[in-house]
Formats: structure tokens, sequence, C-alpha cells
């Protein structure tokens, strides 16, 4: 496929920006789906930003270990089938290099 240069819209600024064809080959390259949101500025600017998380919510889940059966939270929200961990025991499968 041959890449063309285009002109982008920025979603936070409103500025256009080109997104060169080399970058379009980069994003196809690493299997990236969406084109760029934003200009390099505003998105400099959202990387200098520290500990503002824009919408990213973390799912927090209460559900129970299976090694142990303790009460414990997790920071995702569990796949049916698939073994959870409190953070003890999690620790411990990985120090000991075993498999989940």
């Amino acid at each position: 496929m041959e890449y063309r240069d285009k002109v982008l819209k920025c979603a936070e600024c409103g500025a256009e920006f080109v997104f060169t064809a080399g970058e379009q080959m980069f994003f196809a390259d690493k299997g990236f789906k969406n084109e760029p949101k934003r200009c390099k500025s505003c998105k400099a600017k959202r990387a200098d930003t520290p500990g503002q998380v824009s919408n990213f919510q973390r799912t927090e889940t209460k559900t129970t270990c299976s090694q142990c059966g303790k009460e414990t939270t997790v920071p995702f929200k569990p796949t049916q089938g698939r073994p959870v961990y409190c953070r003890e025991c999690f620790q411990q499968r990985r120090s000991m290099g075993s498999p989940a």
C-alpha cells in the first residue's frame, strides 16, 4: 500500500497537523487501527502532566483468591475460568516461577 501525507485536525486544540506517510507506515507496522487524534504539542502536553489520568477509570473488583481463599481486591475484571490471586499468593507464585 502506498501512503501519502494526510492533514488531520487535533481533537484537543482544533489545529491541523500532518500525519506523514512515514508515520502511517509505522502505525500500520505496529497494527494500530486508529489515526492520531492530537497534534504533537497537545500530545506532549498530556505526557507532561503526571498524575492526571484523563478518561481512564481503574476497575477495582472484589474477588476470592484461587489459592488461599482470602477475599481480595484486584485492579481488573477477572476472566471466567482463569485463577485470580491475592497480592501475597501472586508474589509467592511469581518468586517460585510457577505458571499461572
